[in-house]
Formats: structure tokens, sequence, C-alpha cells
């Protein structure tokens, strides 16, 4: 039995949440409270559940900080659902950031309505969140203007002092349930001149160009932005896949560009990361690099494994370092990576691989 516990400051949408999982036999609501101040009375009774169905513009105490506060004693799998997470929000974006696994945009009006469209959805969600292993990572936080000014200082003294020797590799890198977190994890370890990265994460529209934004202001070592047609791939340079376009390379006589499609979702994902992989393969091969990370799914598996076929090196994130150990074990399952590391081992391989 999934525990559910439903912190929201509307009794309307604290109720539609329990209608919905009424008639669920795998999942209960243990409680619910208009605030985290007063929620934390009823985990005496209750105890913590299995997940947390969190808003975040409440009286008493905001969701981000509670989801912050409540990350440093035990984590545990948070679905946001709030009127805050509007494209490009970078409320939505810390969520993410600081461990929540799914974030959902409440409606302002017709809140029946959308509860009832919605249902399904809520419940995949909460069996999706359940089976994510959360985590809290120290140095996850919110981001303050003057802690972007120091990394960008800190940025053009380390560029000036020391740059990796160029590499021909291309990294390829595919995300989703979790992938935020472990990303930012992932690239704060980068040097700089490291190798060109193409990102496909799953997200929504509008919020992967406020990710790719985040990112740009916090590493020191790269520079981070939401793709564009046409772009090139540069040393130094992350480029993200946006939210509702498909991204593909492209070799363009010496120079590799990134192409964005417009067609129908593939594996059920727009972007895909089996569309990445799979124009690796045709266009990098055995320069291409291939880190298929953190995600519920099988969303990447093929399209790596059309990569290792084309030469190129392929890795999954291991099991103990994913906050859901799906995508990965699909793609180890497939054959399709040739070892399974730790995220400082995958840092460790882009920082080095020449």
């Amino acid at each position: 039995m999934i525990k559910v516990f439903i912190i929201d400051d509307s009794a309307l949408v604290r109720n539609e949440f329990k209608k919905i999982f009424a008639p669920i036999n795998d999942i209960e609501i243990i409680g619910s409270s208009a605030n985290p101040v007063d929620a934390f009375e009823v985990f005496k009774r209750t105890g913590l559940p299995d997940v947390f169905i969190l808003d975040i513009e409440m009286p008493k105490m905001d969701g981000l900080t509670f989801l912050e506060m409540i990350g440093k004693q035990k984590p545990i799998p948070t679905i946001i659902c709030s009127t805050l997470v509007t494209r490009g929000s970078s409320s939505a974006i810390d969520a993410m950031r600081m461990g929540a696994v799914d974030i959902v945009l409440k409606p302002t009006t017709n809140i029946d309505q959308f509860f009832g469209d919605k249902s399904g959805e809520f419940v995949s969600k909460v069996r999706i969140a359940a089976a994510s292993r959360a985590t809290y990572i120290q140095n996850i936080r919110r981001t303050s203007t003057s802690k972007i000014l120091d990394a960008k200082q800190v940025s053009s003294s380390i560029k000036a002092a020391s740059s990796l020797p160029p590499s021909k590799k291309i990294i390829a890198i595919g995300a989703s349930t979790g992938g935020v977190q472990i990303l930012e994890e992932l690239l704060l370890q980068l040097e700089p001149n490291h190798p060109p990265i193409v990102i496909t994460q799953h997200m929504p529209a509008g919020f992967t160009a406020s990710f790719a934004q985040r990112l740009d202001q916090i590493l020191p070592s790269s520079r981070v932005k939401e793709a564009q047609d046409g772009d090139a791939l540069m040393h130094g340079r992350i480029l993200i896949a946006p939210g509702d376009m498909h991204m593909e390379v492209h070799k363009n006589g010496f120079q590799y560009k990134v192409a964005l499609k417009n067609y129908p979702k593939v594996n059920s994902h727009k972007p895909s990361v089996n569309v990445l992989f799979r124009s690796m393969s045709k266009e990098v091969g055995i320069f291409g690099v291939g880190f298929i990370l953190t995600g519920m799914g099988d969303d990447g598996a093929t399209g790596l494994l059309e990569m290792k076929n084309a030469g190129a090196a392929t890795y999954a994130q291991d099991e103990k370092s994913c906050i859901v150990y799906g995508m990965p074990k699909k793609a180890v399952d497939l054959g399709a990576a040739k070892q399974s590391l730790s995220l400082k081992e995958i840092a460790n391989i882009i920082n080095t691989v020449r």
C-alpha cells in the first residue's frame, strides 16, 4: 500500500485528491494539512508517508522550505502541484533541483473538472513517485544573485588558469524522472573546456529554458542554453533539448550542429532520448559517448544500443545513484551499456575522454 500525504491550503484541492484515490486499492491517503507547519503535528499521529503531494505557496511555511527541511531529515518522493509551476517558473525548477520527482500545474478555476480529467495521471504519478528513491543533496540550493555572480567569477578564473585539451568526442546524455537533480550534481563536477554535451531531459515545454538558464548560472565550467535549431556543438557548451521538440545532432562539414524536429512523440516522449541517441549513432559514430541516467520507462535504451553498434562508448548510471532505476536498467538489460557507473565516474569520463 502506497501511503500519501497531501499538503495544500485549499480544502477543495485536498478533497479532490481524496476522491481520486478513494477507489484505488494500492494507494491510501493517510492524512492532509493546509500547511507544512500543521502537517508536522499530524505526522505525530500518522507517521511519514511514502509520497507527498505538495503545494508551493501556503501560509506559515512555503512548500520549497518544507521540501528542503524534510529532505535534510528523511527524503520522501514529492509531487509538486501548484499554481506557481507555470511555464518557466523558477519555483518549479528549484523544486525539482531539491528532489521533487514531478510537477503539475494546478489551475485557478474549474478545479473539479481538472481533477476529473487528470485522475488517471495522478494515480500513475503517485505510483512512479513511490518507486523512486528520494535523495537530498547538500549543495543543491535555491540560487541567489550573489551566488550567481560568485559562480561567474570562479568560472572566469578557472578558464583562464587551466583548460583541458580539446576532445574529438561528443557527449550525449538522456534523463527523465529525477534528472534535474542528478544532472546538476553531475555537471557541477565538469572541468573547463570539457567536450561538447547535448542533453535530452524529459520535461514540459517552457521549463527547459529555465532549467538551462539555472544551470548556466551555477555551473562554473560550462555555458548552458536551451538548444535552438542550428546551434553549434562547442567545447565547454551544453545544449538542452526544448521541452516540446526532438533534438538531433547533424554533421555539417567539419562541424556538428543540432537540428530541432517537430514530429510526434517517440516512446511516448517529446523530446525523446532515442531520437538524440539515434542521430548520434548515424552522424557521430565512433566519436560519440552516450550516457543514460535516472528515469522511468525505456526511452533511450534502443538508441543507446544503436550508438554502441556504431562504435560509440556507451554507459548507464548505476542503480545505487539513480533516483529511478528504470531507463538505465532497460539499457543494461538490452546490452546497450558497456558499463554502469556512479555520477563521479561519469564525470571523470567526460573530463578525460579525448
